[in-house]
């Protein structure tokens, strides 16, 4: 699958082990699962091989983060998590964003930021 992100800083955190270690206050094992996770949203097909690993506790948000979507970053007792949205063929967000029907098509997502649930 294919990822773009949202800005050049989140990118750098997803992808440079240095840089997450430094946002999870000195976490390495966060950011070893970090990068973890982006390595297997990359490995992904579709957006639904994403959706079925039940440790990603794959969720949608809701206010001002509508029409995106949160897996954690480690596990449900850590308050980090991963916010993306899906996109289309042309990089496009879909409008209305109904998951169920578009999971097995989606094969690129945008990641919004890595952050604290509630912060």
């Amino acid at each position: 699958m294919e990822i773009k992100y949202a800005k050049n800083k989140v990118e750098i955190y997803c992808t440079d082990l240095k840089a997450a270690i430094k946002l999870f206050g000195g976490n390495k094992q966060l950011a070893i699962s970090l990068q973890s996770k982006i390595n297997s949203i990359k490995a992904a097909v579709v957006l639904k091989d994403i959706i079925v690993i039940k440790n990603n506790n794959f969720h949608k948000l809701e206010g001002n983060l509508n029409g995106y979507f949160a897996i954690d970053v480690k596990t449900r007792k850590d308050p980090w998590r991963i916010i993306f949205r899906p996109l289309d063929e042309e990089y496009s967000i879909f409008v209305p964003c109904h998951i169920d029907e578009i999971s097995s098509i989606v094969k690129c997502v945008e990641i919004k930021e890595v952050s604290k649930h509630y912060e």
